[in-house]
């Protein structure tokens, strides 16, 4: 009993300080940015859902191929022959769960125009070498597809390394290059969409996209998916943004060919994050990013994806403030580093509030000379903001996610149909507490330790820059942090043919022919 009456004079004390002004203050702003992730994603919807409208409008009119373009009149032979040449180009790193069926996804688009798909490894023992070769082969008929051999990177960051050579490699009429992650699922119509924003607006310097997180089941998976749906704020703007998705990234070929801005160079001389310096360089010089509202895909989780992984990926993401490429560009990762912290724990801090005001709300009845009734008045109102604030931004949540599944199975007629059904709505709200705790957390050991590994590579930075690199083979790891992919080792088996793949391979058939001279 004496244990019990220490606990509630314990608990009575920690509830008065819950609501001392201070403590009110975050709690109140909790509630607040609670709401503000509401209306940023009940906007973010309304643009998904008005290209939802636009394509069926455009099939209640006749136009049964809405998935590829507004205007059917754009299949045309005359116009199709008109199309820009397009070089895709597709760093590779291991191989794992859901490669094959986010390659062939790439592979088969239904683009109309000249298309040259360059996967780029850094050696032929990548297990992923040997998986994509065996993909081009079932397709070889029917695109134009290589897998280069990069080598090793020694001043950039791998990935950045591949994509460089690939540059360096693709077709000399090319007039657009579209960078694509291999956990990228396109739709049949992606690079169509794309190129035709290119060309109505040539004022783009880049055009950008991003992933709807599939998750698996794990917390881990489902820290993941909360991690980016604040982000997809950004990219659900229907045009001009200010954010870029390293995944999917379409810019002018000619501007490589000429290092326009020093794009080449600052990639190449101490580049550890493609996406980040590109958007530097696009603020500096302020040039146009720009992200239509098609331009988001499928992103499955990895089925065994564990915390631990997660906690990698996490700390590969706040690595990346670390890196710059100016000193304009240093202060704005050290802007985004203290109002990200700042606002993960403003976010997560209330919930533990609440957490002391319900428990001592359970207790003030056993107790009644320990607890304050004006104090347990004041605690059940902020907790009860909190639950009403929360229940409004997974309302916003739950219908971003609903709307962007069904624009995706819209856009990929043919594809498994992707269900919002999966989705743990509990385990979404833990990975809501959990991941903005853990951010801020992962943000300063990033910061002191200016040192990260990727995918079994070691990279240190100096002065926002990789300054040194390093690689063990027999030590390091085996596989990816995020996707379990393998990196050094026997590739998994191939899977069998599938109704799929036969439908993936009519696909290609259907579209005009793609294997042009180079």
């Amino acid at each position: 009993m004496a244990a019990m009456d220490g606990l509630d004079a314990l608990l009575a004390a920690a509830s008065r300080a819950c609501c001392s002004p201070l403590a009110i203050f975050i709690q109140i702003q909790g509630c607040v940015i609670c709401l503000t992730l509401a209306l940023g994603w009940a906007l973010a919807a309304y643009v998904r859902n008005r290209a939802i409208r636009r394509m069926e409008h455009n099939i209640a009119n006749g136009n049964s191929f809405a998935f590829l373009c507004e205007d059917i009149n754009d299949l045309e032979h005359s116009a199709q022959v008109n199309l820009p040449r397009v070089s895709v180009i597709m760093p590779l790193k291991g191989f794992g769960e859901h490669n094959l069926q986010n390659w062939r996804s790439q592979i088969t688009s239904l683009y109309g125009g000249p298309v040259e798909f360059l996967f780029i490894v850094e050696s032929t023992k990548d297990p992923a070498y040997r998986a994509v070769s065996s993909l081009i082969s079932e397709f070889q008929d029917s695109i134009d597809a290589k897998i280069l051999v990069a080598g090793l990177s020694t001043t950039c960051s791998q990935k950045i390394h591949n994509q460089l050579f690939g540059v360096e490699k693709m077709h000399k009429e090319s007039k657009y290059v579209l960078f694509l992650d291999d956990d990228v699922r396109l739709h049949p119509g992606s690079i169509g969409a794309l190129t035709a924003e290119m060309e109505k607006k040539p004022e783009i310097f880049i055009q950008t996209g991003y992933p709807l997180d599939l998750p698996s089941g794990s917390l881990g998976s489902y820290c993941i998916y909360e991690y980016h749906m604040p982000c997809s704020m950004g990219f659900a703007t229907g045009g001009k943004t200010f954010f870029l998705w390293g995944g999917c990234m379409m810019m002018h070929a000619e501007d490589f060919r000429k290092d326009l801005y020093g794009i080449v160079s600052r990639l190449r001389d101490g580049g550890y994050s493609d996406d980040m310096t590109l958007a530097a360089i696009s603020g500096q010089y302020k040039r146009l990013i720009w992200s239509p509202p098609v331009a988001v895909f499928p992103h499955p989780l990895a089925s065994d994806l564990n915390f631990s992984r997660y906690w990698n990926y996490l700390r590969k993401q706040t690595f990346v403030l670390e890196s710059y490429v100016s000193k304009v560009n240093w202060l704005m990762n050290r802007a985004l580093f203290s109002s990200h912290c700042y606002l993960s724990w403003g976010f997560a801090l209330p919930y533990f509030m609440a957490l002391i005001h319900l428990a001592a709300a359970l207790r003030a009845p056993y107790n009644v000379y320990t607890f304050d009734t004006s104090t347990s008045s004041c605690g059940s109102l902020l907790a009860t903001c909190l639950l009403i604030s929360t229940v409004i931004e997974l309302l916003s949540m739950w219908n971003l996610t609903k709307v962007e599944i069904q624009l995706c199975n819209m856009l990929s007629p043919e594809a498994p149909t992707v269900s919002l059904g999966s989705y743990n709505w509990g385990l979404v709200f833990l990975a809501m507490v959990v991941d903005n705790f853990l951010y801020p957390i992962s943000a300063f050991r990033s910061h002191f330790s200016q040192s990260i590994n990727w995918s079994g590579v070691r990279y240190h930075l100096k002065k926002g820059k990789i300054s040194k690199i390093e690689r063990s083979m027999e030590n390091g790891a085996k596989y990816t942090d995020l996707a379990w992919k393998y990196l050094y080792g026997k590739r998994q088996p191939h899977p069998k043919s599938s109704f799929l793949s036969s439908l993936t391979r009519s696909i290609v058939h259907w579209r005009q022919p793609k294997k042009y001279d180079s």
